[in-house]
């Protein structure tokens, strides 16, 4: 674990959003991550396309791979770290999958066997070629790929969760080939934690990689539910966090609160500030929290057609690289965090740990489900809870690692 939380943006290009790769324009991207650097963050995640990274199976374009050397070195120069992810896949709403895996060529992406050697390929190029930067803090496998595994996605790729731990390791060794000792991990949106038909399942998250991946958005009915205000709007994130501690076989495994933001109109843009402190003020307050990676760096510029409304305005900085409210909160959190004096000591082990039995499906740990509303309910009386698998309940030696002393399940709570 860091002596302190990292502290990072999702980057977003200000210039052409994540098609600069096409454009590839150095002196643009330093000027971003000048402004990105100005608030005090320490990394960014980065993510190349996968179609112009590798447009065939056996192509993986030298002069793309440079570019992203380019970008790596540009952060160092500024203080910043690089974690890379590989396959994009899916972002903002739009997917990115090569030719050679649809129509014509429409092939699984998570089982058929010359597609996974070509993106383990693609993986470990990527990782060897980042391998010897200092400022490389690994690979994650993909942005949310367990999205193309089940619907709600149009067309799926279906698997099983056999087989979605097949790739996983596959693809998590490839990364461990390319660059070994780093940090690789991969990244699930929270299908994972609350659908019942994801093949992705919480096992994954909490006990393959290095760290376990969490994305918190509250337009997932969180904040629809609840309000803006509400405490489990306010408190999802840390929810995610210290639920995806059930799972874990490490008791100290430390998770990454990868992506979070704060999506209008359900959080408007005056109250973006305030949501944001909230949020990271309880995330900060989960023990074995390794970073948090705000989505995202720049808004998406309004000359770009066909994003969600919500997706032009998630930024901390305008498209012009000027600091939103948002922005200055997290400069000001950041500068408090390190503070060894200041409002943000490392939190204190959580005591109460609340019984999660996903007997019934895992939406029961979805907004609405028993388990989150009561997690949300223990929160609101003044506890810090945490989870455990209703199969640890009992197991002393595993409570008594993780420094819980008391156990209890939905229904005491909500009765």
């Amino acid at each position: 674990m860091p002596a302190v939380v990292r502290f990072g943006v999702n980057y977003t290009p200000s210039q052409g959003w994540f098609h600069h790769w096409l454009d590839f324009d150095l002196d643009a991207v330093r000027a971003d991550l000048d402004s990105i650097a100005e608030l005090g963050l320490d990394h960014i995640r980065v993510f190349p396309l996968w179609p112009y990274f590798q447009p065939n199976r056996t192509l993986i374009r030298p002069r793309a791979v440079e570019q992203l050397l380019a970008l790596a070195d540009a952060a160092a120069e500024r203080g910043l770290d690089v974690n890379v992810d590989g396959l994009q896949g899916h972002l903002s709403s739009f997917d990115f999958l090569p030719a050679w895996t649809q129509t014509w060529h429409r092939r699984n992406i998570f089982t058929d066997p010359e597609v996974v050697e070509g993106e383990a390929d693609y993986l470990r190029v990527l990782a060897a070629a980042l391998a010897d930067r200092p400022n490389f803090i690994g690979m994650t496998i993909g942005n949310e790929v367990n999205q193309f595994a089940a619907g709600p996605h149009p067309d799926p790729d279906r698997i099983t969760p056999g087989q979605a731990e097949a790739w996983l390791r596959r693809l998590l060794a490839a990364c461990e080939e390319g660059a070994p000792g780093k940090l690789h991990l991969h990244a699930s949106y929270d299908a994972a934690w609350y659908q019942d038909d994801q093949p992705f399942t919480p096992e994954h998250s909490a006990r393959l990689g290095a760290v376990t991946a969490v994305h918190s958005w509250v337009f997932n009915g969180t904040a629809q539910r609840h309000g803006r205000t509400g405490v489990a709007t306010e408190h999802h994130s840390a929810y995610l966090i210290e639920l995806s501690k059930a799972w874990a076989d490490d008791p100290r495994r430390p998770v990454w609160l990868q992506e979070v933001g704060a999506p209008a109109p359900l959080i408007p843009a005056e109250h973006a500030a305030a949501f944001t402190e909230a949020t990271v003020a309880n995330a900060l307050d989960c023990p074995d929290l390794w970073g948090i990676t705000w989505w995202c760096s720049h808004d998406v510029s309004r000359d770009l057609a066909d994003f969600p409304e919500l997706e032009y305005s998630l930024g901390l900085l305008t498209n012009d690289g000027k600091t939103k409210p948002a922005g200055r909160t997290i400069a000001r959190i950041i500068e408090e965090q390190r503070d060894p004096g200041g409002p943000y000591a490392p939190p204190a082990p959580r005591t109460t740990a609340l019984v999660v039995d996903i007997t019934p499906g895992r939406s029961v740990c979805a907004p609405g489900g028993q388990v989150f509303e009561a997690f949300a309910r223990l929160t609101a009386d003044g506890a810090r809870p945490t989870t455990v698998l209703a199969s640890r309940a009992d197991d002393r030696e595993h409570l008594a690692a993780r420094g819980i002393t008391e156990v209890v399940t939905p229904d005491q709570v909500t009765e």
